[in-house]
């Protein structure tokens, strides 16, 4: 006998009628139509299954932190870095490890199951580290928190950052983090990059460098940290976030940048909500945008994925760790409004976030894992626009979390008897 048998569902490639056995945690088989005994049983009723939200960049040291010890009044990235500076004296691993903890249960109530987030080691304490590695601990249950050793300061640039960095790997931080464009000079950026991915390489780790942060289009350390993954054999291992100053680069030397990126396998991770935001501030009008180039790097072959990047923090007030709506941001300033366009951002914070996390058993056939959403929508196009509700949220075949359907009451004079419909009966 099964353990749950999922039917009536709808798939995010389009195919409906599908029924989705799961046994021991794992998916056992993925068909039109089947009917089998099981402990559990769910009707879909046609609503879309997806596999659970992944969000590949996130700064979780500082989630839900906003107005500690003040409001960043501003709203600039370099206001937002010099008030975390004033934060970091005033850190608790009790107050992070209570914020991290109850942003995982936001997430979770989100379908979001995995997340990739930057921890900062320019403090030689490591108190963050230590705190986040005891919140991956706690949530592993029921959450996928892998961590990246973040120099927020500048590993070169930051007396110890290299040691520093060094320790958090060694105490088991997963991933080996940069910031090029913060260092001294863009010769020093340069050397962080080929430092930093040497040390990957010899300690077998994965590599994700906050990339060209900036409206400068002479900041090009993604073509340094692509040269470096080829040099170092590290294709398929490396991400470069952000890289908005991709924005504003010269088109031409963008025809050369992007095969590069693709012929290293390096991915891409475009943050929306947070990169319009923060970039152009120095703008008066046409006031550039910022984010990188979304939709000619996914012609180019290259894996783009969003992120959510902050929620309640020094650098951004607004958030709630829905993926939805970071796809939904995505895809206006992408102007990625086409049908296909919109699926590949639903793409953005599931398969393509996945694959930059390089996450095991991922997705929705037999033998990965039975962690999916049912979300209140018939379609990816549809969950997009409507932020539809996670009806249901499972991991490896355990219900998680659900919330009740959206539904709205009207009461409109010369319309007779109050009407009562759920979303999205009569939508789209």
């Amino acid at each position: 006998m099964l353990d749950l048998l999922i039917t009536n569902a709808t798939l995010p490639d389009g195919r409906t009628g599908i029924s989705v056995a799961v046994q021991d945690g794992c998916i056992a088989e993925v068909t039109p139509g089947l009917d089998a005994p099981a402990h559990e049983k769910l009707d879909a009723q046609g609503l879309l299954l997806s596999p659970h939200f992944v969000d590949p960049h996130f700064h979780m040291d500082a989630t839900l932190s906003y107005g500690l010890p003040r409001v960043n009044q501003s709203g600039t990235l370099l206001e937002g870095i010099a008030l975390w500076g004033e934060l970091k004296p005033l850190l608790t691993a009790d107050a992070l490890i209570e914020r991290a903890l109850a942003y995982c249960d936001w997430a979770v109530a989100k379908g979001l199951l995995a997340v990739r987030s930057h921890v900062d080691t320019s403090d030689p304490s490591l108190l963050a580290v230590d705190a986040l590695l005891e919140v991956r601990r706690k949530v592993a249950p029921y959450l996928d928190l892998q961590l990246v050793a973040f120099p927020q300061n500048g590993v070169l640039r930051s007396p110890g950052g290299v040691e520093n960095l060094e320790r958090a790997l060694d105490k088991g931080v997963d991933v080996v983090g940069g910031i090029p464009h913060f260092e001294r000079t863009m010769a020093d950026g340069a050397a962080s990059v080929k430092l930093l991915c040497e040390i990957a390489a010899d300690r077998g780790k994965l590599v994700d460098m906050h990339c060209d942060e900036s409206d400068d289009p002479l900041s090009r350390h993604i073509e340094t940290l692509a040269f470096e993954t080829q040099r170092l054999a590290l294709h398929g291992r490396v991400t470069g976030s952000h890289c908005t100053s991709m924005h504003s680069m010269d088109n031409y030397y963008v025809s050369k940048l992007l095969p590069l990126i693709a012929e290293s396998g390096v991915s891409v991770v475009s943050n929306p909500l947070i990169n319009i935001t923060l970039q152009g501030r120095h703008d008066t009008y046409p006031k550039r945008r910022g984010m990188t180039r979304v939709p000619e790097l996914m012609a180019a072959g290259v894996n783009v994925a969003f992120g959510h990047d902050c929620v309640m923090d020094p650098w951004y007030g607004m958030g709630s760790g829905d993926m939805l709506e970071v796809a939904h941001m995505g895809l206006h300033v992408a102007q990625m409004t086409s049908q296909e366009g919109i699926r590949q951002c639903f793409e953005a914070v599931t398969t393509n976030a996945a694959r930059v996390m390089q996450l095991e058993n991922y997705g929705l056939e037999a033998g990965c894992d039975a962690s999916f959403v049912l979300l209140q929508a018939r379609d990816p196009v549809e969950a997009i626009r409507l932020r539809a509700a996670r009806l249901k949220v499972f991991r490896k075949g355990r219900l998680l979390a659900e919330t009740p359907a959206a539904t709205a009451s009207l009461h409109l004079p010369g319309r007779g008897d109050s009407t009562s419909w759920m979303v999205p009966k009569h939508a789209g």
